[in-house]
């Protein structure tokens, strides 16, 4: 029995790495195009490499998914985080857990993940045929898998984790979907996700380097487009968390320098519209003398007050009984609404790709195809992706698991 995996990301692997160990007396091929195994998950999470999320609730973990949660489902509560995080210990990466979620190697070297499979896919349990790429496959009693050399390979069992478009140097460049339409799948329309966002707005990028531990974002005139969390400010506009988690749920939306995206920055998500009234009312009413600049600090860095002191074009010394009503109201908006026009994406931690394979056409208790006997999917290829946090490798790694364990069970 041959069974071949075309992809050797983190899905790849982690099916490969099962298949290993419940058919052992299977042919297992894996085909790669790079030199290399895991390219993108080397450079994940800035190059430690983040495995998964240090929340175990699983319901909670699916909340985390912008497409594809509940088709993901049967594959979380197979192989969980908390199960992730403990393959990993038992083969030899320790793993740490910080403040935030996310979970890295206590090395944080990527690299250690990556070395942990190639020390696994050793010969003659695991064929590893690297620099391979695939040309074309075709279905007839077997799966012919016909290589750019030429050679042609044939395999009883198939599954494709080739990963999406995103981060094409790594090889992720998407031909893992003609070969699924090749088998007869159809995939939906495609788009980046995990971005940061390019904006017009000078002011907020000459505060590149500051950042946020919490503001909440939001997009004008859309009420399921928000999110609450840590931003920094770049020389081109924001990124960050927040940031990552919005590019996701606007991923299929156009925006150019020409129609931007209207996004508004809640610097105080913790607190109403009423109460920051009352609260900025109650300090201005208290300190007449002191300059308006000098009140704000209480709630933002001296830097962001100044800026939006200048975006309000408000004299420079103006104490707060100068303030009018009507300035008062501007500062409000500036403090809970403060509008930047998004023109661009720009990369992020992860840059993935949100579309991919049809879900209704995969078994997500098994990932085999419904139209393609023999023929399973893991990883990106399908349609799942998830915000910043370990959540896109912990997909990968519970489908991948899944995969694997599904063609074990039928060999």
């Amino acid at each position: 029995m041959t069974i071949a995996v075309i992809g050797a990301g983190a899905a790849g692997m982690m099916a490969t790495a099962t298949l290993q160990t419940l058919a052992p007396t299977c042919r297992i091929i894996l085909l790669e195009k790079n030199a290399l195994m895991g390219r993108k998950v080397q450079i994940s999470g800035g190059g430690r490499c983040n495995v998964t999320t240090g929340f175990h609730d699983i319901k909670t973990v699916l909340t985390r998914y912008q497409r594809g949660r509940k088709f993901l489902s049967t594959a979380l509560y197979h192989f969980p985080p908390d199960q992730v995080y403990d393959w990993f210990e038992q083969h030899g990466v320790p793993l740490k857990t910080e403040p935030d979620g996310r979970v890295f190697p206590q090395s944080d070297v990527g690299k250690d993940v990556v070395d942990l499979f190639e020390h696994l896919f050793q010969p003659p349990s695991v064929q590893l045929r690297l620099r391979t790429s695939v040309a074309a496959i075709k279905k007839t009693d077997h799966f012919q898998i016909t290589l750019q050399s030429g050679d042609t390979i044939l395999a009883d069992k198939l599954i494709l984790t080739t990963g999406g478009q995103a981060y094409r140097h790594t090889g992720s460049t998407g031909e893992g979907y003609q070969f699924a339409e090749a088998l007869g799948h159809h995939i939906t329309p495609l788009a980046a996700s995990l971005n940061s966002f390019i904006v017009s707005n000078q002011w907020i990028k000459q505060l590149s380097g500051v950042s946020f531990v919490a503001v909440g974002l939001s997009v004008a005139g859309h009420k399921h487009y928000q999110f609450t969390g840590p931003i920094v400010c770049t020389h081109q506009g924001i990124s960050g968390p927040a940031v990552f988690a919005l590019s996701s749920q606007v991923a299929f939306e156009d925006y150019s320098a020409r129609h931007p995206l209207p996004v508004l920055i809640d610097f105080i998500p913790t607190m109403s519209n009423e109460q920051l009234r009352h609260e900025l009312n109650m300090a201005i009413t208290r300190n007449p003398k002191q300059q308006l600049r000098t009140t704000l600090h209480a709630w933002l860095p001296k830097s962001v007050v100044n800026a939006l002191v200048a975006e309000l074009e408000l004299p420079a010394e103006k104490t707060n009984a100068e303030v009018s009503n009507v300035m008062r109201q501007r500062v409000l908006d500036q403090l809970k609404r403060c509008p930047l026009a998004v023109i661009g994406r720009a990369a992020g931690d992860e840059f993935v790709t949100a579309g991919g394979i049809e879900l209704s056409e995969v078994n997500a208790r098994t990932m085999e195809s419904k139209l393609c006997p023999g023929l399973y999917f893991a990883g990106e290829i399908l349609n799942i992706d998830g915000y910043t946090g370990g959540y896109n490798l912990q997909a990968a790694w519970a489908t991948g698991h899944l995969a694997g364990s599904s063609v074990a069970a039928v060999l």
